[in-house]
């Protein structure tokens, strides 16, 4: 049996506990029950803004770079589904449509995404209730979606329209969207995508940072990269398969072009459901489950294994230098 956490000898009266027994009580933390997972970090550091969101742009557009160009196939497979319409013809080629022109619009997104989600994340943490951890990355996901939403719709309504061979090139696509359609046309449907992006975000990164927390604890150790990678396949796919639909109707306001066959979002999900019926709202789920899936998996691998040497690098160079 271990020793009991505080004995009281009754052999005189002080004024208070605390003058008996100062060192102890000083010491004394009540825990409260956790709803969410947290972990205390033990010593604080001082947050260094500049340096958080220079790692997370840097760690950001290199996850994201690396996820498309190995995913793009699926993802383009899950594009031309999701826009045939009834019983539409699926083609197989040019799977790497868009590609280099994406990359172009995937690497500053990526990079915008992680470099306000981190910061904003670490400021929320310091902010709410060490139990309350889920809100902050809830709220930072979608802070950073947000933010990335200016890059990553028009990449996407170019991307879409490659991918569904409305244009031959990435310069050809801008300029006939904007010639025909104004500069708005390449933010078509960006109510959709926030409706689906924001709620994306937050909730792939809470079940990431939730898990990975959760983990940590449970293992009493650092997590590596094989480990970051299954918990970001896991958060990813379930995340996928919740915002299937939302993705559904954003693909068909994003690739309608200025034909104008949906007049918003409620509309398109109206003429969705009567004139096919509700399964279309699941279309491409399969390929869009596996894409995230394999997607969260590679991203969260890299961007973990990037932070980390990426923090090794300025450790060392925050060290002063030896004397000899």
């Amino acid at each position: 049996m271990g020793p009991p956490l505080l004995a009281i000898e009754n052999r005189s009266s002080p004024a208070s506990l605390t003058d008996a027994y100062p060192s102890k009580l000083d010491n004394l933390i009540v825990e409260r029950p956790k709803i969410f997972a947290s972990v205390s970090m033990g010593e604080e550091k001082p947050f260094n803004f500049l340096r958080v969101l220079c790692d997370g742009v840097i760690a950001g557009g290199t996850a994201g770079v690396v996820v498309e160009t190995v995913l793009y196939p699926i993802d383009t497979i899950k594009t031309r589904l999701q826009a045939a319409h009834g019983g539409s013809k699926i083609h197989w080629k040019g799977l790497y449509s868009g590609l280099a022109g994406n990359l172009a619009g995937v690497l500053p997104a990526s990079a915008i995404f992680v470099g306000v989600y981190e910061p904003t994340k670490q400021k929320l943490l310091k902010m709410f209730p060490e139990n309350f951890s889920a809100f902050a990355h809830l709220t930072a996901g979608a802070v950073g979606g947000l933010a990335a939403s200016l890059i990553r719709v028009p990449t996407e309504v170019i991307k879409q329209r490659l991918q569904t061979g409305q244009f031959a090139s990435a310069p050809d696509a801008v300029r006939l969207i904007v010639a025909k359609e104004g500069f708005k046309g390449l933010y078509a449907g960006y109510s959709s995508f926030l409706l689906r992006d924001l709620p994306f975000d937050a909730i792939q990164f809470c079940i990431y940072e939730q898990l990975r927390i959760g983990y940590k604890i449970a293992a009493k150790r650092e997590l590596n990269d094989p480990e970051n990678a299954v918990i970001g396949a896991f958060a990813g796919a379930v995340t996928g398969a919740i915002t299937t639909p939302l993705d559904v109707m954003k693909t068909r306001l994003m690739v309608q072009g200025s034909q104008n066959q949906y007049t918003g979002l409620l509309n398109c999900a109206q003429t969705i459901l009567r004139e096919e019926g509700p399964a279309a709202f699941l279309k491409g789920i399969g390929p869009r489950v596996l894409w995230i899936g394999i997607g969260g998996s590679i991203f969260f691998g890299v961007l973990e294994r990037t932070k980390l040497l990426l923090s090794q690098r300025d450790s060392s160079k925050s060290e002063p230098p030896k004397q000899e």
